[in-house]
């Protein structure tokens, strides 16, 4: 049974069938995480994502042997947690997110804007 506050996890883009291709482990973790956010609250591994000023917009990084993982989303809009972006991390230019992610992340981002706002037009 679901807790009448928690909010429902909107995928955007390719974003779920991203996770499901990655590690059971990984997507373990990122799917508890994601139940966290769900209920309002923050694991301790979800990090603000620089560039978004206060936008609400968090990534959480998981390692495993096949590398770096990492999965984006929202709590800026009360109708649901927006998954904008799940990928693997195959830059070996430090710890900043490659610009074509960001690009796919700003992207979906003005998507959930549009779609919180018909969900709240319902």
């Amino acid at each position: 049974m679901t807790n009448p506050e928690e909010k429902p996890l909107a995928w955007l883009g390719s974003s779920k069938k991203d996770l499901m291709a990655l590690p059971m482990g990984v997507r373990k973790f990122f799917g508890h995480a994601l139940n966290f956010a769900q209920r309002g609250e923050r694991q301790d591994a979800a990090k603000v994502l620089k560039g978004f000023g206060g936008a609400g917009v968090l990534e959480i990084v998981a390692n495993d042997q096949g590398g770096t993982y990492r999965v984006v989303y929202t709590v800026k809009f009360r109708e649901a947690v927006c998954v904008l972006h799940v990928f693997h991390k195959k830059s070996k230019s430090g710890i900043a997110t490659p610009k074509p992610d960001m690009d796919i992340i700003r992207a979906r981002l003005k998507i959930a804007e549009k779609l919180s706002q018909e969900m709240r037009d319902e």
